[in-house]
């Protein structure tokens, strides 16, 4: 489990990409950047049902998370936990467009991402005030995702994925998931490169597809990912590869959650997504401190 995977770097590793174009507004990425994690859902696996039926309490999280520092909002109408109850577009076209048309009118200052896998959404969402899109199955569940970020030219979230979030967890066999995962992300960031999709963070997709254990090897071979020149983002945000290693709940996994961003920030994460912003500012404060940064 603890295995670090030694690459070869190749000659024509990329330049690492040290901005993000946000409509406009660059984000410097020499720096790390917490993404505040809302939910507008009443089932994802731990802030679920907190906001979705509230738009007071929605607009409080999303300027608590502002105030302690989050620099991207990432909104979410449809829950990937793994075997969560599939939605229909339009239900989640409504919670999605809702919550970004209300923050985005009384946070103006707000970024917001979208959480979705489906283009109609994604669309839906940048229309009315997101300005980046964050796709858990990198564009495997919707064939016209590539097209629709380019046409807006937001940064995009690639993550990985295998399946659904009804099946993936009978889906973890790899022969080398350090490898697997670096075809994968070098056949998709080649596929939106045609798309002519500028700014793409990788999600190596922690908790989706793959086991606890293999959770653990990507964190450990995080860097290795770097050579793809990309910024890369870590939503290891109370998972349950903490809190069942650790023997409690997702409500008790907020320390071992700053141990691993921790980890993944000395790895190399440009950007981390999580429900508690202020304790991963801190510890990017902290990282940048040891680093002399």
């Amino acid at each position: 489990m603890g295995t670090v995977i030694e690459l070869e770097a190749e000659s024509n590793v990329f330049f690492k990409k040290l901005t993000l174009n946000l409509r406009g507004k660059l984000i410097d990425l020499r720096h790390p950047h917490v993404m505040g994690i809302l939910n507008v859902t009443p089932d994802s696996f731990y802030d679920g049902g907190k906001y979705h039926q509230s738009e007071q309490r929605m607009l409080s999280q999303a300027e608590q998370m502002l105030q302690e520092g989050a620099t991207i909002l990432d909104v979410g109408g449809y829950s990937s936990r793994p075997g969560a109850t599939d939605i229909t577009l339009e239900e989640e076209k409504v919670r999605v467009v809702t919550a970004i048309e209300l923050i985005a009118k009384q946070l103006p200052e707000a970024n917001i991402s979208v959480d979705t896998f489906r283009s109609e959404v994604a669309e839906e969402a940048l229309l009315a005030g997101a300005c980046m899109v964050n796709d858990i199955s990198g564009g495997e569940l919707d064939s016209q995702m590539f097209e629709v970020v380019a046409r807006y030219q937001v940064p995009y979230v690639l993550m990985h994925m295998r399946g659904t979030p009804q099946t993936m967890k009978q889906l973890t066999d790899y022969d080398n998931i350090i490898v697997d995962l670096l075809e994968y992300f070098q056949r998709k960031v080649s596929q939106l490169r045609k798309h002519s999709v500028a700014d793409i963070i990788l999600d190596l997709g922690f908790g989706f597809a793959k086991t606890i254990d293999q959770n653990y090897i990507l964190l450990n071979n995080l860097q290795s990912f770097q050579e793809l020149g990309l910024p890369m983002l870590a939503g290891l945000s109370r998972k349950s590869m903490i809190y069942k290693r650790l023997g409690n709940s997702s409500d008790e996994a907020l320390n071992g959650t700053t141990v691993l961003n921790t980890i993944a920030l000395m790895k190399g994460a440009s950007i981390l997504r999580v429900h508690d912003v202020k304790e991963a500012k801190e510890a990017i404060q902290l990282v940048q401190y040891m680093k002399n940064e």
